[in-house]
């Protein structure tokens, strides 16, 4: 993934968390995140209670001063840390462009390690990457992130990391348009064709689409995506599919327990929004009855 070195960076939407090293205490699951903490704890094995606490503000988050200094495309060949200003930036600037006038309402990503207080509760790193339909904002540990990536077997790489960030950002579109409201409404269903599975591959359609269109325009953050971008892309969609998950932690396969899909199905999503490069195509996972394409 190559980076505009002329491009202009807004740092101010990537926001450090601080945090600390334990894990969070146990309270009853509530807020936006609820669902969310429920599907990655039935995937990752973890008990929901030990990694949220009681729903409250987020804390004091401040610029990350690593972040502070990104202004630039080119500071990313400087200072590494900036590609997730340079990712968060793009991904944004291109879904500003998709809705009305006034109508996109921008996310931060929040920058944390060990745990974070959240809108929708206290979570730890081993959640992963979150949405928080509560605050409407993205938190990452971005350590932890790469981290994850190696465990779940993926090649990993800039890519995968704009993957994993452009997927998260997928479900603050979907719960812009009210699609994410939904599904929640419908409660914690599991399966194949759940309306959580068909929500996460909504997510997976998205960044798909961001991948198509990010180097599109002379001030565009990203300059070029190549094809072992799109091969670590779909890399990275097809680790995280639930029957690879489940397979590599019990040996076993359960679908009936699936929240986010198989890696088949989080592979043909992302590349059928890359493929399209149309957001349109992406509420197509919540009429399709062939969800593997």
């Amino acid at each position: 993934m190559d980076f505009n070195q002329n491009a202009q960076l807004d740092p101010s939407q990537v926001i450090n968390a601080g945090g600390s090293g334990g894990s969070g205490g146990g309270v009853a699951i509530g807020g936006g995140l609820g669902i969310i903490i429920v599907i990655l704890g039935l995937i990752f094995g973890f008990n929901p209670a030990d990694v949220l606490g009681a729903t409250g503000d987020s804390g004091t988050q401040t610029t990350s001063a690593s972040q502070n200094n990104c202004t630039s495309g080119a500071d990313v060949a400087t200072n590494r840390e900036c590609r997730w200003t340079a990712y968060v930036n793009s991904i944004q600037s291109y879904w500003a462009s998709q809705f009305a006038d006034g109508q996109y309402t921008k996310s931060p990503t929040i920058a944390f390690s060990g745990q974070v207080s959240t809108g929708c509760g206290t979570a730890s790193s081993q959640v992963g990457p979150f949405y928080c339909p509560s605050d409407k904002k993205v938190y990452i540990d971005t350590e932890f992130a790469d981290q994850l990536l190696q465990q779940l077997g993926a090649q990993g790489g800039d890519a995968a990391e704009a993957y994993i960030l452009a997927h998260e950002y997928g479900h603050h579109v979907s719960d812009l348009t009210g699609q994410l409201g939904e599904v929640q409404a419908a409660g914690n269903q599991t399966g194949p064709t759940s309306p959580q599975v068909r929500l996460e591959l909504q997510a997976d359609c998205y960044a798909g689409v961001w991948f198509k269109n990010a180097a599109s325009g002379n001030d565009a953050i990203i300059s070029g995506i190549t094809k072992d971008d799109l091969l670590r892309v779909a890399d990275a969609a097809e680790a995280v599919g639930d029957d690879r998950i489940q397979e590599s932690s019990s040996g076993r396969v359960s679908p009936e327990s699936w929240t986010h899909g198989s890696a088949k199905m989080r592979h043909y999503w992302v590349s059928r929004g890359f493929d399209s490069g149309d957001p349109n195509v992406c509420s197509e996972t919540f009429t399709t009855n062939n969800l593997e394409g």
